[in-house]
């Protein structure tokens, strides 16, 4: 059967998919930056075995539907899958899973060192700005903010033992406390970091050859700490916790870069 190299991303729509979402274990997305969230969670179905080598994808009807979002938005985060290799659309038939041995993709050496340097950068930005958001979110937060914080962090211990995406609610946390310092423009610049994070991901990925991440717990550990200091409304605890919670993912993202 002959592969089309053109990815068109109508192809296989007519067919009607073997595989619901829901059979193949996706779960739904409800989130800011759509795409993102939809290629996330697809990579990580594929990359951990739930969409198997040859499976049939669903279509981009059902896939929108599944996630709530429109079929660009779908058909974005496939054509990333597909610049990936993880999946192939078969002219009259449908998308298929690529197999699971195939090489990954090389990022090129200058593209890894721009992009390193632009998450430093944000880095450095997140170690003056975050921990001055947990002091005054110790400061002024209500009992909503408190319970917001509360299901970011339970969202992000489930998804971690489940083996499942994680990292919105991991932002999803640090973004809460933004929005407990009550001052919007704080809330803001913490919002705008949000790209940034999901780059830093997928940067993450490939330097370490797309293994999982193997540090979420002491991401999570890091974020209860921060969250019982905010509850106690412990300011200089909490602006203490916070930079150190930010500096160690510094180190963490250092170390996971390869030995070449």
């Amino acid at each position: 059967m002959e592969k089309d190299v053109n990815t068109s991303p109508d192809m296989g729509d007519e067919v009607a998919s073997l595989n619901s979402p829901q059979e193949l274990g996706l779960e739904p997305v409800r989130h800011e930056r759509f795409a993102e969230r939809v290629y996330e969670s697809l990579f990580h179905a594929i990359k951990t075995g739930k969409l198997a080598t040859d499976t049939r994808m669903p279509s981009e009807v059902q896939l929108a539907s599944f996630f709530q979002v429109s079929r660009p938005v779908v058909r974005q985060a496939l054509d990333r899958l597909r610049q990936d290799q993880l999946i192939e659309s078969i002219r009259g038939s449908g998308t298929y899973v690529r197999a699971s041995d195939h090489a990954p993709v090389a990022v090129p050496n200058t593209r890894i060192g721009t992009n390193m340097s632009d998450l430093i950068h944000g880095l450095e930005l997140r170690l003056v700005i975050e921990p001055e958001c947990a002091y005054l979110a110790a400061l002024r937060r209500t009992s909503a903010d408190l319970a917001r914080m509360e299901d970011m962090l339970k969202g992000f211990e489930t998804a971690a033992a489940k083996g499942d995406v994680a990292h919105h609610f991991d932002f999803g946390f640090h973004e809460a406390i933004g929005q407990a310092t009550a001052n919007p423009r704080m809330a803001h610049i913490l919002k705008s970091l949000e790209h940034d994070v999901s780059h830093a991901i997928n940067l993450w990925r490939h330097m370490a050859q797309l293994k999982p991440w193997r540090r979420t717990q002491d991401a999570i550990d890091e974020h209860r700490t921060i969250y019982e200091l905010i509850r106690q409304q412990d300011a200089e605890g909490a602006r203490r916790a916070m930079r150190s919670h930010v500096e160690k993912a510094r180190i963490r993202m250092l170390d996971a870069t390869p030995e070449i």
